[in-house]
């Protein structure tokens, strides 16, 4: 076909499909947006993967209104669309669907300033864990000695950032982790998150087949391994409380947990890993379970106000 008649055929109607990677983990929790918020949602995508997914126009990946903004505008640009939409009188739920970027680290300021005000939007970051649209470097939320293009020899040095248990410290009314592998989860803290008012925040984890080099099969298992190895925790803060998802309930006992190994070995990023490494990453793994258990001790307690 010419590329003139390619043209004109496109401008006749939308192709199929979405310029995604294949078993892309954010088509998963975008039609998981679409079924649980259907016509009412309206989302605000800050610079990142999901800017290609969603097509360029006359097409059309995604069928909710998007406006696209630059990386670090989505918290203030959501506040100011959620409150023209109220001076309308129009019941629109308005949803900041970001990447660890945007969320974690250049989008941080406005995103927080937003939960400080406690505006009425949804937040949820599809985290790959990287700047995967523009070539893989690490972010915020890279976990420590993965693989990427501005750590290429021995990993990530630092720490990840625990965005959602940051976010907690705002004092917003609702935080969940919900991970690609376990959807009917994401879909029943989706629900919920929609029904109450206020700044609410959903961290969904999104393994990333080009950026952390595994077979595109396989995404959906590399998210639950996340979950059975305890790598990746599913919790819920709703009223005041926080508790542990069902998926995640029998893994706060170690010995239902499988290696961590498990998960890491189908990753290339995690290629040059020594055992006193893994060692390591279970340390923290075994550590994040018990500051978890704690907190949620303390807010039973009444401790923290």
């Amino acid at each position: 076909m010419s590329l003139a008649k390619l043209s004109e055929s496109r401008l006749k109607g939308p192709l199929p499909g979405n310029p995604a990677c294949p078993a892309c983990p954010h088509n998963i929790g975008l039609k998981i947006l679409g079924m649980v918020l259907g016509d009412k949602a309206v989302v605000v995508v800050p610079a990142g993967c999901t800017s290609i997914i969603s097509g360029v126009w006359p097409t059309a990946g995604i069928d909710l209104p998007i406006l696209h903004v630059p990386f670090a505008s989505a918290g203030a640009v959501a506040s100011g669309l959620k409150a023209a939409y109220q001076v309308h009188g129009e019941d629109a739920i308005v949803v900041v669907w970001s990447g660890d970027g945007g969320a974690a680290d250049i989008g941080f300021a406005t995103l927080s300033g937003a939960a400080i005000r406690n505006e009425d939007i949804i937040v949820i970051v599809s985290d790959n864990e990287a700047y995967m649209n523009t070539g893989v470097q690490a972010s915020g939320t890279t976990p420590w000695k993965a693989l990427t293009t501005t750590s290429p020899i021995k990993g990530k040095s630092e720490e990840r950032k625990d965005i959602a248990m940051i976010m907690l410290m705002h004092k917003i009314p609702y935080v969940a982790t919900a991970s690609i592998g376990y959807p009917l989860d994401f879909r029943d803290k989706l629900l919920r998150a929609s029904k109450i008012s206020g700044f609410r925040f959903i961290h969904l984890h999104s393994p990333c087949p080009p950026g952390w080099r595994f077979e595109g099969g396989k995404t959906v298992e590399i998210a639950k391994l996340a979950v059975e190895t305890g790598a990746w925790i599913l919790w819920e803060y709703i009223d005041g409380n926080i508790e542990i998802s069902r998926p995640s309930i029998k893994y706060s006992d170690k010995a239902y947990r499988k290696p961590v190994k498990e998960y890491l070995k189908h990753q290339g990023r995690y290629r040059n890993l020594s055992d006193d490494d893994i060692r390591y990453i279970e340390e923290r793994i075994d550590e994040n379970w018990r500051n978890i258990g704690i907190f949620m001790e303390t807010l039973k307690s009444g401790r923290m106000t």
